[in-house]
């Protein structure tokens, strides 16, 4: 299976990345420059980064610092979140409705946003409310917005999977609790990039919110399993528990892992909710095949 050519552009923008230095901004910022736009790199601290593009100082937990790195900016991609923080819905809706505001003071086009995957009318976990009211805070705010909707990111580096790989090197066999068998749609870190991307200054898509996922819809023990085979060419024993909470499973989570407890309880919190794709119009938006969950593993261990 081949990956997708990267984009062009119908004509050169002026993107800015924020969340340059994380997990999906570091990977996006050179896909952007290699189709032929000019990125500014958004950072808290602008001067120790070394990445590509311009880097921007900006915080958007401080609405005074957005005005200078949003002016002249054609299109911004939104990529903040603050899982490993206890009050993280109410830091990132404030955050989301200052950069909206100051996005549309400075005559921005586009905000591009990385949501969560889930049925709108389904009982969400606060993680994954927290990212609906994101995307309705940014949108308030005048400035078109188009949304990505994806579940588990398999990426080197990313939370999600982090945890995957360290509880499968680290642990012979496994006890799980019962929203282990909660189906969901892993998509590749290449792909997010790629459908990332792809709607960059795209106006059909100014104002929608597309759904992403790579081609398989797994349980979490099928993507512990599938991992297990690819990294240590073996299946791990599994045992599924009727009464494991959140809580207590996080602090499972960050003794086995590096992944802080707040961290681990936000996202398992959202893992007993089915989240897969129902609506594929992004793929005719932006052509390609999608990376299966086996070679998204094989893809992150290669980077680790």
């Amino acid at each position: 299976m081949t990956d997708a050519p990267a984009p062009q552009p119908t004509e050169p923008l002026t993107v800015l990345v924020t969340g340059a230095t994380g997990f999906v901004g570091s990977r996006l910022v050179p896909t952007l420059i290699e189709a032929g736009h000019t990125v500014r790199a958004m950072t808290r601290h602008p001067e120790t980064y070394d990445g590509p593009g311009e880097p921007v100082g900006g915080d958007v937990s401080d609405p005074g610092t957005l005005a200078a790195p949003l002016d002249g900016v054609d299109v911004a991609i939104y990529l903040v979140h603050s899982l490993d923080d206890d009050d993280f819905e109410s830091k990132d809706a404030e955050a989301a409705r200052s950069f909206g505001l100051a996005a549309a003071a400075s005559g921005t086009r586009q905000i591009v946003y990385l949501g969560g995957l889930g049925k709108d009318d389904a009982d969400l976990s606060p993680h994954l409310r927290s990212r609906r009211e994101v995307e309705e805070l940014l949108a308030g705010s005048g400035v078109p917005v188009t949304v990505l909707r994806a579940a588990i990111v398999v990426g080197a580096g990313g939370i999600s999977w982090e945890m995957t790989r360290q509880l499968v090197k680290n642990l012979p066999a496994m006890v799980v609790p019962k929203w282990a068998a909660t189906r969901t749609q892993p998509v590749a870190l290449d792909d997010v990039v790629r459908y990332l991307a792809g709607v960059v200054g795209v106006e059909k898509a100014f104002g929608q919110a597309y759904e992403i996922g790579g081609p398989d819809q797994l349980s979490y023990v099928e993507m512990l399993q599938q991992a297990a085979e690819v990294i240590q060419g073996r299946r791990v024993p599994i045992v599924t528990v009727p009464v494991l909470t959140p809580k207590l499973s996080s602090y499972w989570i960050s003794f086995v892992t590096n992944v802080d407890a707040t961290t681990g309880r936000n996202l398992i919190d959202s893992m007993g909710t089915e989240v897969i794709v129902t609506d594929h119009a992004i793929r005719d938006l932006v052509p390609g095949e999608p990376i299966s969950y086996r070679e998204a593993v094989r893809r992150a261990i290669a980077e680790s």
